[in-house]
């Protein structure tokens, strides 16, 4: 039983990690880009540069979060089974919490590949139509801060599920 414990443990020692990871990364893009909102919907080019290249690069991170979420969120009950051979019953307000976490872990999914791979590369293909010292065409410049008021819509609402699955989480262990 205590190897059982020890590898419960680290288990979840590694999906608790990964859930600050996926609440912060919402939290922290979000202040950048209410930061960025201040100067309006005009192009700066350097500014915008540096904005895009931090919420494009923090996406194979947040992709590593919800991998290892995935991968210790299936192996905690795997190690109760291996050690006891059934798997572990759950308390029914236990039962709910773990639907609606797995409700808001799959809402997540669906928005990072909404901005992953629909948003982020047509918003790096439209920047990179853009020179610092020009005038960007205003076709462009609208459809470029169009896609960036989706995205941060997204964002916002992939914030409320992270939150939901760290409140959920906190019910699993209920009546056990």
């Amino acid at each position: 039983m205590l190897t059982e414990q020890i590898i419960y443990s680290i288990l979840l020692a590694f999906h608790n990690m990964a859930l600050v990871g996926c609440a912060a990364a919402p939290f922290y893009n979000r202040n950048l880009v209410n930061t960025r909102a201040q100067y309006g919907q005009k192009l700066h080019y350097e500014l915008d540069k540096v904005v895009e290249d931090t919420l494009q690069g923090n996406a194979p991170y947040c992709m590593a979060f919800v991998a290892v979420l995935l991968v210790t969120g299936i192996s905690i009950p795997l190690n109760y089974y291996l050690f006891h051979g059934v798997l572990k019953q759950l308390h029914p307000v236990a039962m709910i919490a773990l639907a609606l976490k797995l409700a808001s872990f799959l809402g997540m999914l669906i928005i990072m590949v909404k901005i992953f791979w629909g948003i982020n590369p047509r918003l790096k293909e439209i920047f990179a139509k853009f020179e610092p010292s020009k005038t960007p065409a205003p076709e462009l410049e609208k459809e470029f801060f169009q896609k960036r008021s989706r995205r941060k819509a997204l964002c916002e609402t992939c914030l409320k599920f992270a939150v939901a699955v760290l409140v959920f989480s906190a019910f699993l262990g209920f009546g056990g």
